[in-house]
């Protein structure tokens, strides 16, 4: 467990640290963004990896990791725009969102720690390509919850699939790090 918490914070830092120069070179534009419009821009970064995986080649550059490292900071925007007033103003300082950004992280941990005391350390046995389907499912659930109204009977609402989206995404982050490792 020791090992899963230093890798997620080594890769939740490389997260963070575009998240920076991003919210540096843009500002926090991404506040325009209705949670439903973060959703499909999720869905996007998903479809393309599974698209990928799939195909077994690419024909745009951007590579995988990129994509795995956007579902962590667009869901993170997602539960930042849940939590956060909707009178605040758009424009926040980095100072600001990258405290917001800390907080969701911090919630993130103690879930993932808590998921890994119950399940262990299954996800080390799955495949990418399981969690990028399980993410897709998580997105599909999301948009479902989003066209109801938020409304649900008995399921978890949006933030608790956000956060699992993190959680699988640095999953699959961790694991083409050890996949490199292990190449070199």
């Amino acid at each position: 467990m020791n090992k899963t918490l230093e890798q997620f914070r080594e890769v939740i830092g490389r997260c963070r640290e575009l998240f920076e120069h991003k919210t540096a070179d843009y500002g926090t534009a991404w506040r325009i963004l209705r949670p439903s419009s973060i959703t499909d821009q999720l869905y996007i970064k998903a479809m393309r990896i599974r698209s990928i995986e799939e195909k077994g080649e690419q024909k745009v550059s951007d590579p995988v990791e990129a994509e795995f490292t956007g579902l962590v900071n667009y869901s993170i925007l997602a539960l930042v725009q849940l939590e956060i007033s909707s009178d605040a103003p758009l424009e926040l300082s980095l100072g600001e969102a990258v405290s917001l950004y800390n907080a969701q992280v911090e919630e993130n941990l103690r879930l993932l720690q808590n998921k890994n005391h119950d399940y262990g350390e299954a996800w080390r046995q799955m495949r990418i390509s399981s969690m990028t389907d399980l993410i897709l499912q998580k997105l599909l659930r999301i948009k479902q919850i989003e066209d109801n109204s938020g409304a649900t009977l008995v399921s978890e609402g949006v933030a608790a699939n956000y956060r699992d989206i993190i959680n699988y995404a640095v999953f699959c982050l961790i694991k083409m790090d050890e996949a490199k490792q292990k190449d070199s």
